[in-house]
């Protein structure tokens, strides 16, 4: 492996204090309010730019869900000694990359060739 161990368990800690953080913030997300009652808006326009603001809300909740996920399953694969390894091609994932994206599963080769298919899906 590219990386040590003591870097291993750097990325290790990485990964579990920004979930931890994601998770926090969720939690005080759920106990606060997340709009103003329908009946405590004055005008049309205010009710449109609280219903803007939920939905924004929730986008990023569902951004911060998906990177949960990727969390955990790089942890996962800390635990079971698979962390590091591209998914695609099975080369090791070099250590800037790991560091820079630690939730990354493919090495620099894989990813681009990757966006580069979604660029050409897309166009």
């Amino acid at each position: 492996m590219l990386i040590t161990p003591k870097e291993l368990e750097e990325i290790k800690k990485g990964l579990l204090l920004r979930k931890e953080k994601l998770l926090k913030a969720a939690k005080e997300q759920l106990q606060g309010e997340m709009g103003l009652d329908r009946n405590e808006m004055p005008d049309e326009n205010d009710l449109a730019t609280n219903e803007y603001l939920v939905s924004f809300e929730l986008r990023l909740r569902g951004r911060e869900k998906y990177l949960l996920r990727k969390i955990d399953k790089a942890l996962d694969r800390i635990e079971n000694g698979e962390y590091g390894v591209c998914e695609h091609c099975g080369d090791e994932i070099g250590e800037g990359r790991l560091k820079a994206r630690p939730v990354t599963t493919m090495c620099i080769d894989c990813k681009e060739e990757q966006e580069k298919e979604e660029k050409n899906y897309s166009d």
